[in-house]
């Protein structure tokens, strides 16, 4: 009896959480949901696909090469330059490394779509 009523709570939580959440924000489990839903596969499947595609995408970056999805946008690494920084709470300069910084420019036709 116990067990029926967790089962009961877990689902009326996953569909109120669905209900809020459907128009505010896409999260990887969302992504993996419409995957598994336009692809027929397993969840499990849906979500390597998913992962697959953002490693590769990662990958990429971390060589150094752009990754161009046509109608979508242009992902790339840039190097931001090392500069000295202010610590807000003590107010002492600090100084900051070079590093590397993730970079996405949106193509003309997601602008579009976006904008309609």
């Amino acid at each position: 009896m116990a067990s029926y009523i967790i089962k009961a709570t877990e689902r009326n939580i996953r569909s109120t959480l669905k209900k809020y959440s459907k128009n505010k924000y896409m999260n990887k489990a969302a992504l993996v949901e419409k995957v598994h839903g336009v692809l027929g596969t397993t969840k499990v499947q849906a979500e390597q696909i998913v992962d697959t595609v953002f490693d590769s995408i990662v990958a990429s970056l971390k060589k150094g090469d752009e990754v161009s999805v046509a109608g979508f946008g242009i992902f790339s690494a840039k190097t931001r330059a090392a500069r000295t920084a202010r610590n807000p709470r003590t107010g002492e300069m600090v100084k900051v490394a070079a590093m590397k910084v993730a970079k996405f420019r949106a193509a003309k036709a997601l602008k579009d779509s976006i904008n309609k």
